[in-house]
């Protein structure tokens, strides 16, 4: 089991910036991968960035691309988002998740993701 506990959300008003943090801990050796997901209400939940935790490379959605940054420091098997530029339609729940060695498919496939966190709110008032 891996626990994942998120930290970080807030009220921003549009073109300010917000730094998520994601702290993961139990069986965290077998992690290939963490991301970042969000959901709006009423709205399916979305990728928005990800990270191979060797290797640390990354993926982002269109979105959210020269906005947003994940980055990783494996000493404290801690994932952060960096959120710059923010953006009304950024408001949401989001969500750090982690893919285990050995799954295969894309990383922005939210049901190849088997542990999740609780979820932070980020709002971004016009």
């Amino acid at each position: 089991q891996v626990q994942l506990v998120e930290s970080g959300g807030g009220l921003v008003q549009a073109g300010g910036s917000l730094r998520l943090s994601c702290a993961a801990s139990g069986r965290t050796f077998s992690t290939y991968a963490m991301a970042w997901f969000r959901q709006a209400p009423e709205k399916e939940r979305e990728f928005v960035a990800a990270i191979r935790w060797s290797a640390g490379t990354t993926d982002y959605a269109d979105s959210v691309k020269g906005r947003f940054t994940i980055s990783r420091d494996n000493a404290k098997n801690t994932v952060y988002l960096q959120m710059n530029s923010l953006k009304p339609e950024d408001t949401a729940v989001y969500f750090c998740a982690v893919r285990q060695i050995g799954v295969i498919g894309s990383l922005s496939t939210a049901r190849l993701y088997a542990y999740w966190g609780q979820g932070t709110q980020v709002t971004v008032s016009s």
